[in-house]
């Protein structure tokens, strides 16, 4: 993640684009690594997510987003797990295997811990995600 966001002149590109960074192409011994999903077509989309949290002061439990795309598919990641703040921003770095042109809606996720009080009630005042490839949210 110190890479995110990609320099001014893009993220360096393996393959057929690689020409566009003639200077990563003059290394010796340069090594590159790649990214990808479990399904076909393999690829993924580097997002960084901020959640802003409301509700109870604290409680214990994990907070997830599931992304929805357009022709059914729905990927989750966990955000957060563990002692939840509504005073802290959560931020992360993910490699979604769904793309942000295609994604049809992102879901909230908060699961309690067992022992987490009924009444206890979480949600996200904020959601923002940053894209890497073209800096959109």
């Amino acid at each position: 993640g110190d890479c995110f966001p990609c320099p001014q002149e893009g993220c360096p590109m393996m393959g057929h684009y690689a020409d566009r960074f003639p200077a990563k192409l003059k290394r010796v011994n340069q090594k590159y690594f790649l990214n990808t999903a479990a399904d076909p077509p393999f690829a993924t989309w580097r997002q960084k997510v901020f959640i802003k949290l409301s509700g109870v002061k604290k409680t214990r439990g994990d907070i997830n987003l599931v992304f929805h795309d357009t022709e059914g598919n729905t990927k989750e990641y966990e955000i957060a797990s563990g002692v939840l703040s509504q005073d802290q921003v959560y931020t992360k770095y993910l490699d979604v295997a769904i793309n942000p042109k295609n994604t049809k809606a992102i879901e909230f996720l908060w699961n309690k811990a067992v022992f987490t009080l009924l009444w206890a009630r979480l949600g996200a005042e904020t959601i923002n995600i940053i894209h890497g490839e073209d800096g959109h949210t």
